[in-house]
């Protein structure tokens, strides 16, 4: 990949998931309330063979997570991550078409099955509830079970 690819990647996943998070922050801390949920990926956790870039930043995502629920937590704001798997979407669609591709994808997925987009959005929105007022600093697995395979 250039230079440009890498930096391109970071921008998009990393820089400007800490740009909105210092947007937002001060306005969390004079309420003393907040929930911040990123949405990183499998690949931050196990890496990604040719898409390098993409893991790392959604690593990078991961340890943002965990560094900001460690800062925040004393003005009462949750710091969480849903780290999904394969998940229909329009940046899966190409990959996901080609048989032998969803054949494998399929393979590495415990549950066999990729996600639906509302399979994502649920832990979501229970990260954001009161329902999870004491979990701070977690990545949840949305995925089927694929990283237990990695």
């Amino acid at each position: 990949m250039t230079i440009d690819e890498w930096n391109e990647m970071m921008n998009i996943n990393l820089t400007s998931t800490y740009l909105i998070t210092k947007l937002i922050i001060p306005g969390m801390k004079k309420n003393k309330f907040g929930r911040i949920i990123n949405i990183a990926s499998t690949a931050g956790q196990r890496g990604e063979a040719f898409h390098s870039h993409y893991a790392a930043s959604k690593g990078g995502m991961i340890s943002l997570t965990k560094s900001l629920a460690s800062e925040l937590g004393q003005n009462n704001i949750t710091v969480n991550c849903v780290a999904p798997g394969w998940v229909f979407t329009d940046m899966t669609t190409d990959s996901l078409a080609d048989e032998k591709i969803f054949q494998k994808v399929l393979g590495d997925i415990p549950l066999n099955k990729v996600a639906q987009p509302e399979e994502i959005a649920g832990p979501v929105v229970f990260l954001a509830s009161q329902l999870a007022s004491h979990i701070t600093g977690e990545i949840l697995n949305v995925n089927g079970g694929s990283v237990l395979c990695g």
